[in-house]
């Protein structure tokens, strides 16, 4: 299978910059996985697709403000850093920029503490590995937190080229467990009027943890599909949303992940659990790679914003509704002008 079969033209011009000043005010195509049809909704709609007992499946992975703007010590040139997962204390893997010129042992300086004009954060690089990926050492004095919020922007992909003026619209209203790299985009949609809205319907939410790492930012560099392999990401399911969703999918209600985080997570796991069609509790590290061919255990539907051309991401969607019917659905919502990526709009299959 080849990653150029997951190819698409994409007008630079539909790639939103900005999010919408209403969260729930985006555009939704649905896409039927079975017959491969195709409807343009507003995304409120999306409630009239869900019926009692159903669950409804969402991240509340909370963005470390985690992008870091400083200088090198000893040369004052420019220097960025992007923390992706915290290995232990102070000890973190980042990717950093300019990688030819940060090597092992050297110093990069943030801020500076009004009192004395010392750095108020340094980290020092420790080691390096492929695709700009290190591991720094920080020192500081205070709470790392506080500086990181601090100092710290959010993360935002390299295709959105306007500042965020506020922070808190990269995260969801539900977010709560600190610790991503990026936002689960999909649920970026959803207010707290509208997710009572659908409570007050009878439909279930169930909170679970994905922390987005590095494999969001890493493309694919393989010609081949099945030798790619994804970076592993840190999960957590809880024993009341293990036991929300194994209800439901007992009673014969539908299960909908809300983005391919919580899709991946629940797919990790059925892979644990000693019963088909169940998902057990518990935490841990997940590199799973869903693409065609693989049958999902727990998903029955996916509400997703659209993903880059030969991405992870798109793979996972096509596996859920057949390749030539996503790329047929990713023409038309080219031809319809949808706003893609991160702040763009959605799209559920089902």
């Amino acid at each position: 299978m080849q990653v150029d079969w997951f190819d698409y033209d994409l007008p630079d011009s539909l790639i939103a910059q900005t999010p919408l000043k209403d969260r729930t005010a985006s555009r939704l195509l649905t896409l039927n996985k079975t017959t491969g049809a195709v409807d343009h909704k507003a995304f409120p709609a999306l409630i009239d697709y869900m019926e009692a007992g159903d669950v409804l499946v969402l991240n509340d992975t909370r963005v470390l403000p985690a992008r870091l703007f400083g200088v090198k010590s000893g040369t004052g040139s420019k220097a960025e850093l992007l923390l992706l997962k915290q290995l232990e204390g102070d000890r973190w893997e980042a990717l950093v920029r300019p990688g030819k010129r940060l090597k092992t042992g050297a110093v990069i300086l943030f801020g500076e503490a009004e009192a004395d004009g010392k750095p108020l954060l340094t980290a020092t690089i420790e080691e390096e590995s492929d695709m700009g990926g290190r591991v720094v050492r920080f020192s500081y004095e205070g709470i790392f937190p506080e500086l990181l919020d601090r100092l710290g922007q959010m993360p935002l992909p390299p295709y959105i080229k306007e500042q965020l003026p506020e922070k808190e619209r990269y995260q969801t209203v539900y977010a709560r467990n600190e610790g991503s790299a990026a936002a689960p985009t999909a649920g970026l949609h959803f207010t707290e009027a509208y997710l009572n809205r659908l409570e007050q319907k009878g439909i279930q939410l169930a909170y679970i943890t994905l922390h987005v790492g590095l494999g969001t930012f890493r493309p694919v560099s393989v010609d081949d599909v099945e030798t790619h392999e994804m970076h592993e990401e840190f999960y957590e399911v809880s024993e009341e949303a293990a036991a929300r969703i194994n209800a439901a999918k007992a009673g014969g209600h539908k299960v909908i992940a809300v983005g391919t985080t919580s899709a991946r997570t629940l797919e990790t796991a059925a892979r644990n659990c000693q019963q088909s069609g169940r998902v057990e509790a518990g935490s841990g590290w997940t590199g799973i790679f869903i693409y065609p061919g693989y049958t999902f255990q727990i998903v029955d539907a996916l509400l997703t914003n659209f993903h880059l051309p030969k991405s992870t991401l798109l793979m996972l969607i096509s596996a859920l509704a057949g390749r030539e019917q996503v790329l047929a659905a990713y023409r038309e919502a080219v031809d319809q002008e949808y706003r893609f990526f991160s702040f763009g709009d959605a799209m559920f299959i089902y």
